[in-house]
């Protein structure tokens, strides 16, 4: 390892893969040293992709927050007979896409808790209604533990699953419900999912069939620097493999109103100086990713405009709403007006370009 931080960011810099071990050295990382490192990773931001700030023209549908899941991190999820649970049926999931449709936009993220009834079924009935109403969009939905479950639930393998779903009209995969790849944490804030290495096989089972994926992270409740670092490198290696990945996305987790913050298993989120250094590490140990995106329900706007000068080059999407960190308490998370996109980058002296899902300028 390089005697001083700066040779090792030199280093990086003129091409050399970080380890885990260097990335938990960044994290760790505190002081104005934050600073350089943020530069560096604006740096490599630019060399990738240049000066524009891009975004996607989305929406989420809320199709039902009844959830087998309950995982402690999340406000979001009920039981069936908690007061709030609601199941949409498929003519109101017409309505809600139809309305995104109205709206032009190019992606409908179909989000949900994972019910347990659904089966494979059920998640192709949804994905066909939308597409039936919206068939030039693409449909972003089904994380690999919505996959692992249809499989279970309907006795087919999880390869089959994701082909059924192609054919009834899904677009990407949502690479969420991954947290924090590392089982000893999962057994804490989501021990009902699946497990790292099922989360890893559908990933790569979706790549293998062509069907591109985001990839997350959920930081800032119980987990250390050295599982981030290990979170970085499983995402790494998949795409090393498969070039499936269409960006990374930065989840700070929302502590609020969220049982593992109540229970005293998590501490209450992560901190901006964190929240800077994860984007910026991220820029520069995911060498094989070109997107870096701020989730901005998550931090706010200030600390958005922050990571996009920390390596950054993404703002998500419009999504008109977000119960999902709105009910964790995130307040504001629910729409972002291309307005004041533009005013972000126009402030940081970039270019604002709206995209699709996959990164084609529209």
């Amino acid at each position: 390892m390089p005697h001083s931080l700066h040779d090792l960011l030199d280093d990086t810099l003129a091409g050399h893969r970080l380890t885990e071990e260097e990335a938990i050295r960044l994290l760790a990382t505190r002081g104005r040293d934050v600073w350089d490192i943020a530069a560096a990773a604006d740096e490599l931001r630019e060399r990738k992709v240049g000066d524009a700030v891009t975004y996607v023209r989305n929406q989420n549908v809320h199709v039902t927050n009844i959830c087998k899941n309950l995982c402690g991190f999340c406000g979001f999820g009920r039981r069936a007979d908690d007061p709030g649970a609601f199941r949409d049926d498929l003519a109101t999931v017409r309505e809600k896409a139809r309305a995104a449709v109205a709206r032009n936009v190019t992606e409908i993220c179909l989000l949900s808790g994972v019910h347990p009834d659904y089966t494979l079924d059920s998640y192709t009935d949804l994905i066909s209604c939308v597409r039936e109403v919206a068939p030039g969009v693409d449909i972003h939905t089904a994380s690999p533990d919505e996959i692992a479950w249809a499989a279970e639930q309907s006795g087919v393998s999880t390869a089959a699953v994701i082909e059924r779903l192609r054919a009834a009209g899904l677009g990407t995969l949502q690479g969420t419900a991954a947290e924090i790849l590392v089982d000893r944490i999962r057994a804490v804030i989501c021990p009902r999912k699946c497990d790292t290495a099922t989360w890893v096989r559908v990933i790569r089972e979706a790549h293998g069939l062509g069907i591109r994926s985001t990839a997350t992270i959920l930081y800032g409740s119980c987990e250390s620097a050295g599982d981030r670092a290990r979170h970085l490198g499983v995402l790494r290696d998949i795409q090393d493999e498969t070039r499936g990945f269409t960006e990374f996305v930065p989840l700070s987790f929302i502590h609020e109103k969220t049982a593992l913050y109540r229970a005293g298993l998590a501490r209450p989120g992560a901190t901006g100086r964190e929240d800077i250094l994860m984007v910026a590490v991220a820029r520069l140990f995911l060498d094989n990713f070109d997107h870096i995106q701020v989730s901005w329900g998550k931090v706010g706007m200030k600390m958005a405009e922050m990571a996009l000068l920390s390596g950054a080059d993404d703002l998500g999407g419009t999504m008109f709403c977000d119960d999902v960190s709105v009910d964790a308490g995130g307040d504001g998370a629910d729409y972002l007006d291309p307005g004041e996109m533009q005013r972000i980058a126009s402030d940081l002296g970039r270019t604002l370009r709206q995209r699709t899902t996959t990164y084609e300028m529209v």
